[in-house]
């Protein structure tokens, strides 16, 4: 398998102010670690490695890195690890390059495309997708850019699970087999289950005839004259006095 080689400097200096000063330069700050080697910081060229992703694998592509210093050049395969992206100009900020073995399994996320017609969808049905990615061990050189399914056979009521997978010899799928991928469900059920679903702030109808119920009270001893019951833990009002105790004094 061919790899896609970027070149990429190492530089001594480190912190926020050193990669201030690369991305001053117009290149870009990063480094490289793992597979029980020293991190390296680093820098190289935006354009060239953006190039250089496969457009299939995008960030799951696989690079033969040139490492250059002090006159010296070595060669090492990476993956990135993780980018970061400025938010408003979208250039990169820092990338993290992962040392990896061609001999020993990477963990990576690949997209998982449906294909075909479910015919619970001739039926009236709805298909559902859980998931649109999964998570996957593999050596790097048998990556696949993504995994499909076919949901052709799915009828109403019925459902994929991550152990339907048809995966490669190496690949490993990293996730419960028994989680769903995609099942049709029927109109009714999607119905039901969307009128059963509580409505944030609402009031059960035995909660709002009890809470009526109080208020009613309430009002009705308010009517009579007569006192609130005390707080928990509060003291008890006076009792009020008998009309004939007014007239004696």
């Amino acid at each position: 398998m061919d790899f896609s080689k970027v070149n990429v400097e190492v530089r001594k200096q480190s912190g926020k102010g050193a990669a201030r000063k690369v991305r001053a330069s117009g290149k870009v700050p990063g480094v490289l670690y793992g597979n029980k080697g020293e991190p390296i910081a680093v820098t190289f060229d935006e354009k060239t490695l953006l190039q250089s992703l496969d457009k299939e694998r995008r960030r799951n592509t696989v690079f033969s890195l040139t490492v250059g210093g002090d006159g010296k050049n070595e060669q090492v395969t990476a993956m990135i690890r993780d980018a970061q992206i400025d938010p408003l100009s979208r250039r990169l900020v820092h990338v993290d390059f992962l040392r990896v073995d061609l001999d020993q399994d990477v963990t990576v996320t690949v997209p998982l495309i449906l294909t075909g017609k479910a015919v619970g969808t001739v039926n009236g049905g709805n298909l559902h997708q859980s998931m649109h990615a999964i998570l996957i061990a593999a050596k790097p050189a048998a990556i696949p850019t993504k995994l499909e399914v076919d949901v052709t056979a799915l009828d109403i009521g019925n459902a994929l699970h991550v152990s339907d997978l048809k995966l490669a010899s190496g690949v490993r799928a990293l996730l419960d087999p028994k989680e769903a991928i995609a099942s049709v469900v029927a109109p009714k059920a999607e119905k039901a289950e969307a009128e059963a679903a509580p409505v944030e702030g609402a009031v059960p109808a035995e909660g709002a005839a009890a809470a009526a119920g109080g208020e009613a009270a309430k009002a009705g001893e308010a009517g009579k004259g007569g006192a609130a019951a005390p707080a928990k833990g509060g003291a008890a009002a006076a009792p009020a006095k008998k009309e004939g105790e007014k007239k004696g004094k």
